[in-house]
C-alpha cells in the first residue's frame, strides 16, 4: 500500500524526458521532419540542445510548455493512426493540404510550424473531432 508521502513525490524526470523525447524524435523521423521543423514544433531555438536532447534524451529538463507540446504531437500522431490505418497515409496527411476551416488549403504542418503551442492544439482538437471526440 502506498503512503501519501509516497504519492506525493515528483516523478522521476528524467525517466520522463527520455521516454517522451524518444517518442518525440521517432514520430519526427517517420513523418520525415527536418531538424529546423522539430525544433519549431519543440519550441526550441538552440540546435544544440536539440542535439544535445536527440543524443542524451535524459538529459533534458523538460518545462510544462515542451511537455504539453509533446502531448499534443503524441495525440496527433496517435489520432491519425486511428484515422487513417494505412500508416503512409497517416504519415503523410500532416503535409498534405486541407481545406477543412482550420487549415484554409494549407497543410496541418503549416499551422503546427508556426511555433504556437495554440496551433498544436487545434490540429489535434481537429483531428479529436474527427474520430467523434469533440
Amino acid at each position: 500500500m502506498l503512503s501519501i508521502e509516497h504519492a506525493k513525490l515528483p516523478p522521476d524526470s528524467a525517466k520522463i524526458s527520455k521516454s517522451a523525447l524518444r517518442t518525440f524524435f521517432n514520430i519526427m523521423n517517420t513523418w520525415q521532419l527536418s531538424s529546423e521543423q522539430a525544433m519549431t514544433l519543440l519550441g526550441l531555438d538552440s540546435r544544440s540542445t536539440y542535439f544535445k536532447w536527440k543524443k542524451n534524451p535524459e538529459s533534458a529538463k523538460l518545462t510544462p510548455d515542451k511537455l504539453e507540446r509533446l502531448s499534443y504531437i503524441f495525440g496527433i500522431y496517435k489520432a491519425l493512426q486511428l484515422l487513417l490505418p494505412n500508416a503512409d497515409s497517416a504519415d503523410q496527411w500532416i503535409k498534405q493540404p486541407n481545406s477543412a476551416l482550420p487549415f484554409q488549403g494549407k497543410s496541418a504542418l503549416e499551422r503546427m510550424l508556426t511555433g504556437r503551442v495554440a496551433d498544436l492544439y487545434i490540429v489535434r482538437q481537429y483531428l479529436d473531432g474527427q474520430r467523434g471526440w469533440s
